[in-house]
């Protein structure tokens, strides 16, 4: 038996022609280092989301997804690597750059609903925090506010404090908060692990239409794989780096049912290193050395000394 992998015709979508992603990572690397040990949180890993797309990145505890998402979020840097979003080298910003990046570039939706919003202001003033951190026209404020609000379907909540607010409406305002300042780039750590199942297809609603307004690009990280089904693509990382990703899109029957269709593929890096997940590696008893064969459409990868 043999693990086959696909070459080019499988049915991968390739990002358009042209496209200028907004998120690039390639070999990343990231070391913590605590008194005289060190811990590689991330080894390598590459990583190309184009503009408007909405994806899930997702892993076990302790794979690299909170590291990642705090170097996309500017509140740490690459140990090495190449890190671009929207066009800021996050490797190589001063302090200066990364305040006006977090501030512009980039809108953060965390779990927690206390560390999104300010406790004592209304949901309307939650809004116009980051207006005023960025200049905005004071005048205009109260109506941008209103407006995004609106938007993501909690304008009649302008005027309660977040206690007075379900953990769905909450998370909403925080959307808002967070596309305040119009940012190419939404990150989402676990939006919706405090909430129920119809109030997190909710909230997935709410991220979708944002980023098919606007054309924002919708980072989502979870370790709940269910979740991932919610976006079109969903991204894999294991051992630090990108492991697999998962492509869905919608076909039609000639009966004009619809349905999604979800292909798996396995993410090489620069170096043409290709993780193959465990459950192949054991049942075909792949272990430390492997035999590859070039075929006319694909390579077959054999155990060792197997013919």
């Amino acid at each position: 038996m043999s693990t086959v992998l696909p070459g080019p015709g499988s049915g991968e979508q390739a990002p358009p022609a042209g496209a200028d992603p907004v998120i690039v990572c390639e070999s990343v690397v990231r070391i913590h280092r605590h008194h005289s040990i060190e811990v590689q949180a991330l080894q390598g890993l590459d990583l190309h989301v184009d503009k408007g797309e909405m994806i899930a990145v997702v892993g076990p505890s302790g794979a690299g997804k909170s590291t990642l998402l705090s170097i996309l979020a500017g509140a740490d840097a690459p140990t090495a690597g190449t890190v671009r979003v929207a066009g800021w080298d996050l490797a190589r910003m001063s302090g200066r750059e990364r305040v006006t990046y977090r501030r512009r570039v980039v809108g953060l939706v965390q779990q927690q609903a206390s560390r999104n919003l300010i406790p004592y202001l209304t949901a309307a003033d939650n809004v116009t925090v980051p207006l005023g951190l960025a200049s905005y026209p004071r005048a205009k404020r109260a109506a941008r506010a209103l407006d995004l609000l609106d938007r993501v379907g909690v304008a009649s909540c302008a005027d309660r404090l977040p206690r007075q607010l379900s953990g769905g409406e909450q998370q909403r305002v925080a959307i808002a908060v967070a596309l305040a300042n119009e940012p190419p780039l939404l990150l989402a750590d676990e939006p919706t692990g405090e909430l129920d199942t119809a109030t997190s297809h909710e909230i997935f609603d709410t991220l979708r239409a944002a980023s098919a307004e606007s054309g924002i690009t919708v980072v989502v990280v979870t370790h709940d794989p269910t979740v991932s089904g919610q976006v079109g693509r969903t991204v894999a990382i294991r051992d630090g780096r990108t492991s697999s990703e998962v492509l869905r899109h919608t076909e039609h029957s000639e009966d004009g049912e619809s349905h999604v269709v979800a292909q798996e593929f396995a993410v090489m890096d620069r170096a043409g290193r290709v993780q193959v997940p465990r459950e192949f590696r054991q049942a075909l008893a792949l272990t430390r050395r492997v035999r590859l064969a070039l075929e006319a459409d694909h390579v077959e990868l054999w155990p060792d000394g197997r013919a």
